[in-house]
């Protein structure tokens, strides 16, 4: 796969909610599993019924295959996937690539749990401004804020 080969278009609600739904379970999985399963899996239903009809969300296909995804509130990343198979392979890079450009600036949230995803936002340039022990749901999970601009 090129990086030509990969398109990123807005997200459909009537065809995308359950394939990216299931990218964001498949990731969390691996991502998480500090959290739980069983939460995970009830979370599930918020990403599909909330968050994604609730955010500007932008999915990076090749050909008719989802690759991954980001959602965005105004300028924060409230979350940004990428199926397990298809990491490392520059999808990530490209959805953060995209919507940096049209925002110019973005912030976001991660578990410092999560060291790959702290690695991940660190390469792109990300800086942490701050940090709390808990996370939106006062679970004791530690969550970094991280900032990039153009």
């Amino acid at each position: 796969m090129t990086q030509n080969d990969v398109i990123i278009r807005p997200f459909n609600l009537a065809s995308d909610t359950r394939t990216l739904s299931a990218i964001w379970l498949e990731a969390s999985l691996i991502a998480h599993p500090f959290i739980g399963r069983q939460r995970l899996l009830e979370q599930r239903l918020l990403i599909e019924d909330k968050y994604l009809p609730g955010s500007e969300t932008w999915v990076a296909c090749q050909g008719n295959k989802s690759l991954g995804f980001i959602s965005l509130l105004d300028k924060f990343v409230g979350g940004i996937f990428v199926e397990p198979g298809q990491q490392g392979k520059g999808v990530g890079r490209q959805l953060i690539s995209y919507v940096l450009e049209r925002k110019g600036e973005l912030s976001l949230e991660v578990y410092t749990q999560n060291e790959q995803a702290v690695r991940f936002y660190t390469s792109l340039g990300f800086r942490e401004v701050s940090r709390r022990p808990y996370d939106d749901e006062g679970m004791p999970f530690e969550n970094a804020r991280l900032t990039l601009s153009t």
